[in-house]
């Protein structure tokens, strides 16, 4: 079985967030699987499994404590971590690129650094979605906790939307595949811009 879990903060508050974008991928997902109304709790996450196949997941704890959700999930269904596919947000990309890794550190993320420490290793692959980092001068938090700007709107529902793809790509081709179709997409991209 494979386990997809996007990270996000819960509550209305945080829902249109930067910080949420991998609980959007994983809505999608449950959309696209027809399992918007399946959702289930469990060890402080949400959870609903595609019919004899992947789990989605969505820890209900905030972000620097979504280890322990998805420690406990992952034991509970025996998942191992190469079978894992953790999808986040990233300030170091821009708004709506792809970035899929077998495995790495946590990259100064709270949630990836916090399943780390509960998983004990950094084994797992992850998918990171670009939502830039915007004025420099700002405070972090307060721009991961922004909403995306008008002009960014069209490019982050579009990386949602691949990024699902890229998620169900995993299920059925592992994490290599997705590294080879869709960080190669997003480096022709940026030379054929010149960026």
């Amino acid at each position: 079985m494979k386990l997809v879990v996007g990270l996000g903060n819960p509550g209305p508050q945080y829902r249109d967030t930067r910080h949420n974008v991998g609980f959007w991928v994983v809505d999608e997902l449950a959309r696209r699987w027809q399992l918007s109304h399946a959702w289930r709790e469990r060890d402080e996450a949400m959870f609903a499994r595609q019919p004899g196949g992947a789990m989605l997941v969505k820890p209900l704890t905030f972000m620097n404590l979504s280890g322990f959700a998805v420690s406990r999930i992952r034991q509970f269904f025996q998942v191992e971590p190469p079978d894992l596919l953790v999808i986040v947000d990233e300030v170091a990309l821009p708004v709506g690129r792809l970035r899929a890794r077998v495995r790495g550190s946590a990259g100064g993320h709270n949630g990836l650094k916090s399943i780390i420490e509960q998983l004990g290793t950094t084994e797992f692959p992850r998918l990171r979605i670009g939502v830039g980092r915007g004025d420099a001068r700002r405070d972090l938090a307060d721009h991961v906790l922004s909403k995306f700007d008008p002009e960014e709107r069209d490019t982050i529902q579009a990386a949602t939307l691949r990024a699902a793809d890229a998620a169900e790509m995993f299920i059925s081709d592992g994490i290599e595949r997705v590294m080879n179709t869709f960080n190669a997409a997003a480096d022709s991209k940026q030379e054929d811009t010149g960026a």
